[in-house]
């Protein structure tokens, strides 16, 4: 799991605090085969026991993001479990989470397959959350004053180092963040909560690979957070409205 800069961690800190909620009650699926699976790679961080399961969450969704877990591969929670140095039980119930969430569906008595997608549903994925995100910004752009924006300069700094790093899971993560911090001005939880759902499903591979391909195209991502920063403190309107809406059209 990766660890963000103090100075990022504050500013989303001083910007909003938002309660987040995770979903839980899918059943359990035991007795996997553990055969003909593709091998892991062993995980050189020792996972600790206090909140193993939300580590292990965390760890399987940057798995995800990088391409570690391959779209249409079962993974069965025995294996995985063996990799992170923990039983199967907690594995079996972040990918229960995560097939709440709609990244890997249940294979009965093997474990569980990770969703192929397509360019389509990616595309569709980026068109709502502009439906939803573009007029929230122009609203905010209108009414939030200058010094919040200039709060949020740390984690738009932060996303551009992240993006450097060319790691696409490392990225993904500082790019929530962001977003979150932006759309929490709103004071709408609600909001927040849906929006970056919407997010990390944006952020899971395609069949042909990772969303963002290479260093280049995460700096140019993470270069459209602080000039849409700048816009927001300069109040520059017609800015901002391009801004957001060519950064959900680059996401499509």
């Amino acid at each position: 799991m990766q660890q963000r800069s103090a100075a990022a961690t504050a500013a989303e800190a001083d910007a909003v605090a938002v309660a987040r909620g995770r979903a839980t009650g899918a059943p359990e699926v035991r007795g996997e085969h553990t055969h003909s699976e593709p091998p892991m790679p062993p995980v050189k961080t020792v996972v600790q026991r206090s909140s193993v399961r939300g580590q292990i969450l965390d760890a399987l969704r940057t798995a995800l993001v990088s391409g570690e877990l391959v779209p249409g591969e079962v993974y069965s929670a025995p294996v995985l479990g063996d990799r992170f140095g923990v039983s199967a039980t907690p594995v079996r119930e972040a990918m229960q989470q995560l097939a709440i969430e709609g990244a890997v569906e249940v294979v009965p008595n093997r474990g569980f397959r990770v969703v192929e997608r397509g360019s389509r549903e990616l595309a569709e994925l980026a068109e709502v959350r502009a439906l939803i995100e573009v007029p929230v910004m122009l609203r905010l752009a209108r009414t939030v004053p200058a010094e919040c924006w200039a709060a949020l300069l740390p984690l738009a700094e932060e996303t551009v180092r992240a993006a450097s790093s060319g790691c696409a899971a490392v990225y993904a993560e500082s790019d929530r963040a962001f977003h979150r911090a932006v759309l929490a001005l709103s004071g709408n939880e609600q909001l927040v909560r849906i929006t970056e759902d919407l997010h990390r499903r944006s952020q899971w591979p395609l069949v042909s690979g990772p969303v963002l391909h290479g260093r280049a195209n995460l700096v140019a991502d993470a270069a459209e957070h602080t000039a849409l920063l700048e816009a927001l403190i300069a109040r520059d309107l017609d800015v901002v409205r391009a801004l957001v809406s060519e950064h959900f059209a680059g996401a499509a």
